[in-house]
């Protein structure tokens, strides 16, 4: 045994050092954007929803209720419910006179159609349009408002106001206007209710909110005559009901939306020419206020110049006229949005234009993440099965016996608590082996109590180098310099070896064609939940892979834990590299590119104690992530690569994207969707699918475990695993590709060890 001192002095620190350090100040604000990304894209998604009624939704409809509450003269009024000074009136459309009114738009199928027929007529109309579809479609506001037609609300959502808060009601108003506003830059001050008919159908309920909404200075309109054509009763009898009894004047109710409105679009040209040849005209809601006024006028001998409800100026035209001193385009009811309410309002309709792209963008990008997972686990299965069967049967041979000793490097920096069993592991090796351990400048005794553990072992083959702290990259290539085997085993220094892990490792190198070789890393310290869930990943999710990669022959890592190379090998692609902090993906890419082949041994059993915390735990993925792009990237060029190089570029390097970093980027979203369905759209429907995606998870896990021989209980585990381990490591993911972009850079972060992973017959 042998001992290379470190010099008395500190190194200066390294350029990938001094970066690190630049950027360690800059993590917590990555991990504050990584949060607000996702908590902008769920906003977005529930915005969305809302605009579709799934969120906030609500479906009641009043009926039958009693008008007791109701004043008798507003019961068998007219359709229009004003309250000038606080009193409720009532206005009734004159005689020859139609109110054209359409509901529920705009629709950007069937309302251009309304507003061409209108156009070709030359007739107004009152549009009561739902707030969530004018911010979706405010081109076509802007159009209707544009051509002269007159607009009021019909809430935001479309629910009965008559069930709902003050609060609520006041928000349905408001944010109609803000989308109106937006649109078309008016606000206005008519409004209609959802469900709402003539006014005898005003009860005890919904009186309360039309003088709510009059003391706020809206008039509420219902109708005369309705065409019922939601009802899609057919050309002729949509004429027929829209058409008033005996010459009077109506307010007459169609819908522009709401559904397939074929019918109304085919008897509206029929029903404006039979009621102008029957002597009537067209007008606006608007129209009849100003009618009524101007009568008014003259039976008192006022003069003009007063005020109609709300506070508007008099003065406004029937039809598609202005109002007078306003602008040309403007209505009576309309008021030109200004300031702050302008603004909220364009911000309004811009936030639904990005969830209206957004959402279905990323509804086709999640379903086809999907069936990749879906497909990924498939592929698995099938590849696990076949690589299982084909490397177990009895005549399978790599060639003969490697039997000559191998070096085994262990780096080590503050191993104090673990080198001793990693020693003891390796003194019941039934391979030969040199021991080579790399002491990376640790302040504790891992110098000492390694010596201290070799000679109490009685182990001669076991030197100790020690280095000026470089890192493990540098520690590992020093090992490699210092190997006198032409086969070098790579271990961690809290890591433990069964008796023939070493055997195992090295007996593919019988093939000339393989120059390294992955063994099987399992979680020592898994009576933890936390050790538990990495119990489960590390046997599903990296030796699951590690079998399907083999068979690609693309095997993106050899884990740090447990690898075996060709010395020569490792020499001629210029040993471990410091470029990333993923060293053992680096040097894995980097034997395919040289064309040496790559292969799992399963039978090559490591124990390793994983983090034992959820710090820990995101520290180690964090640098996992972040080191694995960092790989990728540096090794890009074999995308265009030929022979064994371009193999992995065009094979391995697209798996690694998609499965390792795409999909479970998306995947939060995929968890958001599923708990957004489960509490706005269908509970047992998102639960159902949520439960399979997992059954069909638990099926390849407990696969993984039968090929590992692994006991099955920890798969209970599983359910808690998906909805609280698998979202922190999204997270982990999300945070390193923001590193990544933000041009961040990380250092090696040394995890905190207990030692408690001791001889592999003490966890198995």
């Amino acid at each position: 045994m042998t001992t290379t001192p470190s010099r008395g002095r500190r190194r200066a620190p390294s350029r990938i050092e001094r970066a690190a350090g630049r950027a360690a100040a800059l993590q917590k604000p990555r991990v504050i954007l990584a949060a607000l990304i996702l908590l902008a894209l769920t906003s977005v998604m529930l915005l969305d929803g809302y605009l579709r009624a799934e969120v906030g939704g609500d479906q009641r409809v009043r009926t039958g209720a009693s008008a007791s509450k109701v004043p008798d003269d507003i019961l068998d009024g007219g359709p229009i419910l004003t309250f000038r000074g606080g009193q409720a009136t009532t206005v009734s459309v004159p005689d020859k006179t139609i109110a054209l009114t359409f509901d529920d738009g705009p629709n950007p199928t069937w309302t251009p159609e309304v507003l061409e027929i209108l156009e070709k007529y030359d007739v107004p109309a009152t549009f009561f349009l739902v707030g969530s579809m004018v911010s979706r479609y405010p081109d076509i506001v802007e159009d209707l408002v544009e051509q002269g037609n007159e607009v009021g609300i019909h809430t935001f959502t479309h629910v009965d106001l008559s069930y709902q808060s003050d609060a609520r009601v006041d928000r349905e108003m408001e944010q109609t206007q803000l989308a109106l506003a937006g649109a078309a830059g008016i606000t206005t001050t008519l409004f209609r209710a959802p469900y709402s008919s003539e006014t005898d159908a005003i009860d005890n309920y919904s009186w309360p909110v039309y003088q709510r909404l009059g003391e706020d200075g809206y008039t509420s309109v219902f109708v005369d005559t309705d065409s019922d054509d939601w009802k899609r009763p057919g050309v002729s009898n949509i004429i027929k009901w829209a058409t008033p009894e005996d010459g009077k004047g109506a307010s007459v109710l169609f819908h522009d939306a709401g559904g397939e409105r074929s019918q109304t679009i085919a008897a509206l040209p029929t029903y404006i020419k039979k009621m102008k040849a029957a002597g009537y005209t067209f007008t606006t809601i608007s129209g009849v206020m100003q009618e009524e006024n101007a009568a008014a006028r003259e039976t008192s001998g006022q003069q003009a110049g007063g005020t109609v409800p709300g506070g508007q100026a008099d003065g406004a035209t029937g039809g598609a006229g202005a109002a007078a001193g306003t602008v040309d385009r403007l209505q009576a009811a309309h008021r030109e949005a200004t300031g702050v309410t302008l603004y909220e309002g364009k911000a309004l309709v811009a936030a639904v234009t990005v969830a209206e792209w957004t959402v279905p963008t990323l509804s086709v990008g999640l379903a086809v993440v999907g069936v990749a997972v879906m497909g990924r686990f498939g592929m698995m299965l099938i590849l696990a099965r076949r690589h299982y069967r084909k490397r177990n049967k009895r005549r399978f041979s790599w060639g003969p016996d490697v039997t000559r000793p191998v070096s085994v490097i262990v780096p080590a920096y503050n191993e104090k608590e673990c080198i001793a069993n990693t020693l003891e592991s390796l003194a019941r090796s039934t391979h030969p082996i040199e021991i080579i351990i790399v002491d990376d400048g640790s302040t504790d005794r891992t110098s000492e109590i390694s010596r201290e553990a070799a000679e109490a072992l009685g182990m001669t083959n076991v030197r100790v180098i020690r280095q000026e702290n470089a890192g493990k990259p540098a520690a590992l290539n020093n090992g490699v310099r210092n190997a006198s085997c032409d086969i070098v085993v790579m271990m961690d220094g809290d890591t433990v070896f069964e008796p023939d892990t070493v055997r195992q490792l090295v007996q593919p190198f019988a093939d000339p064609k393989v120059g390294a070789v992955a063994g099987n890393a399992k979680v020592g310290n898994r009576d933890t939940i936390i050790g538990a869930w990495q119990h489960i990943e590390y046997v599903m999710g990296f030796n699951l892979d590690r079998r399907m990669y083999d068979l690609l022959r693309c095997m993106p890592t050899i884990p740090g834990a447990i690898g075996a190379f060709r010395r020569d090998a490792v020499l001629e692609v210029g040993g471990m590299s410091e470029d990333t902090l993923a060293e053992d993906t680096d040097i894995t890419i980097a034997m395919h590119r040289a064309g040496w082949n790559v292969v799992y041994q399963e039978h090559a059993r490591a124990w390793t104690e994983a983090p034992g915390s959820l710090k820990q735990l995101w520290s180690q993925r964090y640098r996992w992530s972040y080191g694995t792009m960092q790989a990728l990237w540096k090794h890009r060029k074999s995308l265009t690569d030929k022979g064994p190089s371009g193999r992995f570029g065009r094979v391995g390097m697209p798996l690694v994207v998609l499965f390792q970093i795409v999909t479970p980027v998306f995947a939060p979203l995929i968890d958001v969707f599923t708990a957004y369905s489960m509490i706005f759209i269908d509970f047992k429907a998102a639960l159902l699918a949520w439960l399979a995606v997992l059954s069909v998870q638990l099926v390849c896990a407990a696969y993984a475990f039968r090929l590992d021989r692994e006991k099955y209980r920890y798969l209970l585990m599983m359910p808690l695993q998906q909805l609280a381990y698998r979202q922190m490591m999204y997270l982990v993911l999300i945070h390193s590709c923001i590193t990544a972009l933000t041009g961040g850079r990380l250092r090696w972060q040394k995890l905190k060890r207990t030692g408690e992973v001791g001889t592999p017959a003490g966890v198995s």
